[in-house]
Formats: structure tokens, C-alpha cells, sequence
């Protein structure tokens, strides 16, 4: 029996070394965790292939909801080839359409741009899906869009809340990989991987211990709280429960 897949969400080539040697199988690679995750710079995604971890970036240009524009799909597209050239072994990304069904032209786009880079290039859709007016058809259709995985909650505010969507999307998904992401811990895995996912994805983070700034705001969203990092027995303990 094949061993369901660990993926870890870093800010970091730190976050990505504590990943890997806590026996993650890749990462997904973002900044602005706090906002939902952003797209990486090239740098930090040059960096993150350093460590030696697959490591999947999130191509994502600003918070907020899956409807973009022209500019912000022809931003994202150029951000899909340059992470893909900068090392990264997969791109993370969605679109919806106003009436909150996937926008096919848009993820299409995307896809071919990725493959455009590297014809093995994986291709996750995150959690755009779970805004979707209807997850498991969206679930569905993404094989012959030429996605690899989709990263869902199955349309709750966490994986564990929406454990039978999930099991619903892991049977319509077909030779698309399910990974079950969203407020989970390593006391929720055996629950997820009973649904028929064969991932899951956590943040495994705690505050920093050295990085509030006084309680200073530094502006916007910047309240002067601690920054996160990636927590080693948080992600050791996903490790075995998935091996066990």
C-alpha cells in the first residue's frame, strides 16, 4: 500500500530544511502565510530548491478572492515560467469565473505555461476549489485540464469539517491526486486519509520567538506580532501518524 504524501507550507529555505528533515515528501512554497499565501520571489524559490525538498510554488499575485483580471493572469502566467525556472518542481494556482465555477480558460493558460518550462512540471489547484459553487464536479473536471493534485478543505473552514466533500471529490477526481489541507494537525490524518485523500498538507507553524517588534505596527496588517516559523515536532508528528 502506497504511503499517503506529506506536504509542509514554509516562507522559507529554514522552513523548508526543518521540512525535509522531519520527512515531509515536498513543500509548498509561498510568503504572506498570514494573507493566504502570496507568490515567492525568484530568489527565495532559487534558495528553496538549495535545500534539496521538492518544493511547489504558490503563484498567487495579491489576497482576496479567485477572480482576476487580464493583467493579473498575464502577471501570473509570467510568475508560473519564472518559479518553474528559478527550480521549483511544481506551481500551486486557480482562478474562478464571477458565478464561482473554475475558469477553465484561465487554468488552461496556466497549465500550458508551466508545461511550456518543463513537460513533468506539477500542476496543484489550491483551494480556490473550495469556493466553488460545486467542488466535486470542479474536482472533476481537472484531469483533462491537466492538473496533478488539488489542495482542498472540501468547502469547509477545515479539512476535518469537510471530511465527506472530500471523500466525495477523492471518487470524481480520477488519476487527479486529492490533498486534504486546512487547520490540520497530526491528530487529524488518520481522519483524512480514511477519505480517500492521498495527501496532506499542513502549515506545522508557531510564533517565532524573537520576532515581535515592540508591538510597533509597521503598517497595513502589520500589528507587531511574531512572525511564523516551521515547527519540527509539529511535522515529525504528521510524519508518523501517516506512517503508522
Amino acid at each position: 500500500m502506497t504511503v499517503a504524501a506529506l506536504e509542509i507550507a514554509v516562507t522559507s529555505p529554514a522552513g523548508a530544511i526543518v521540512a525535509r528533515d522531519g520527512g515531509a515528501d515536498r513543500v509548498e512554497l509561498c510568503v504572506g502565510l498570514e494573507l493566504g499565501g502570496l507568490t515567492p520571489s525568484q530568489a527565495l524559490v532559487e534558495m528553496t530548491h538549495e535545500t534539496g525538498i521538492p518544493a511547489h510554488a504558490l503563484v498567487r499575485c495579491r489576497p482576496g478572492g479567485f477572480v482576476h483580471d487580464r493583467d493579473e493572469v498575464e502577471l501570473m502566467e509570467r510568475e508560473v515560467r519564472t518559479v518553474l525556472r528559478s527550480g521549483a518542481a511544481g506551481v500551486v494556482v486557480g482562478a474562478l469565473r464571477p458565478d464561482h465555477t473554475l475558469d477553465e480558460d484561465v487554468l488552461r493558460r496556466f497549465v500550458d505555461a508551466a508545461r511550456s518550462v518543463s513537460a513533468v512540471a506539477e500542476v496543484t489547484l489550491h483551494r480556490a476549489i473550495d469556493h466553488a459553487a460545486d467542488p466535486v464536479a470542479a474536482a472533476a473536471s481537472l484531469a483533462a485540464l491537466g492538473f496533478t493534485r488539488v489542495l482542498t478543505s472540501g468547502g469547509a473552514p477545515t479539512a476535518v469539517a469537510g471530511a465527506d466533500t472530500i471523500a466525495r471529490m477523492a471518487a470524481a477526481a480520477g488519476p487527479v491526486q486529492v490533498m486534504a489541507g486546512a487547520g490540520v494537525t497530526p491528530a487529524d490524518v488518520r481522519t483524512l486519509i480514511a477519505t480517500g485523500a492521498t495527501a496532506v498538507h499542513l502549515s506545522a507553524k508557531r510564533p517565532a520567538a524573537d520576532s515581535a517588534h515592540a508591538g510597533v505596527p509597521m503598517g497595513g496588517s502589520d500589528d507587531g506580532s511574531a512572525h511564523f516559523v516551521t515547527d519540527a515536532e509539529v511535522v515529525a508528528a504528521a510524519r508518523r501518524a501517516l506512517d503508522d
